[in-house]
C-alpha cells in the first residue's frame, strides 16, 4: 500500500511519534509512505508567520531518515485540483487530496473535514 501522510501527521511522525494513534502507526509500518512537497511547503510558510515553530530544513532532510519519500508537485496533480468537489477550502489540503488521486495514494489525515473525499482518505 502506498500513503501519503499529511502535515499533520508528518510533523508526528518525524518530531512527535507518541501522538500517532495505534491505528496510524501500523498503518505507516505496513506502508510505503510519502511526504508532499506541498507539506514542506505548508510548513515553511506557517513557521515564516510564526504559526509554527518548526524547521522546513530539518524536517526536509529527515523525509528519507525517517523511511519515507518525497512526493513533488507535478503539473497534473495541480490540475486535478480544480476538479476536486470544493469540500475543504485549505489549498494545501486539497493539493494532497489532489496528489493521492492521481498517484494514487491513500492520504492518510486527522482532518476528519477530508472523509467526504471517499476511500482515497483514510483518517487515522
Amino acid at each position: 500500500m502506498r500513503i501519503l501522510l499529511d502535515t499533520h501527521l508528518f510533523l508526528w511522525a518525524v518530531s512527535a511519534p507518541s501522538k500517532l494513534s495505534a491505528a496510524a502507526r501500523k498503518q505507516i509500518d505496513a506502508a510505503e509512505v510519502f511526504i508532499s512537497a506541498a507539506s514542506i511547503w505548508e510548513i515553511s510558510i506557517k513557521s515564516s508567520i510564526g504559526k509554527l515553530d518548526a524547521d522546513p530544513d530539518e524536517l526536509l532532510a529527515g523525509v528519507e531518515p525517517a523511511g519515507f519519500s518525497l512526493l513533488p508537485i507535478t503539473g497534473d496533480h495541480a490540475a486535478k485540483v480544480a476538479r476536486l468537489p470544493p469540500i475543504h477550502k485549505d489549498p494545501f489540503d486539497r493539493l494532497l487530496v489532489a496528489q493521492a488521486s492521481v498517484e494514487p495514494m491513500i492520504l492518510l489525515t486527522n482532518d476528519d473535514a477530508l472523509r467526504d473525499y471517499g476511500s482515497l482518505v483514510t483518517i487515522a
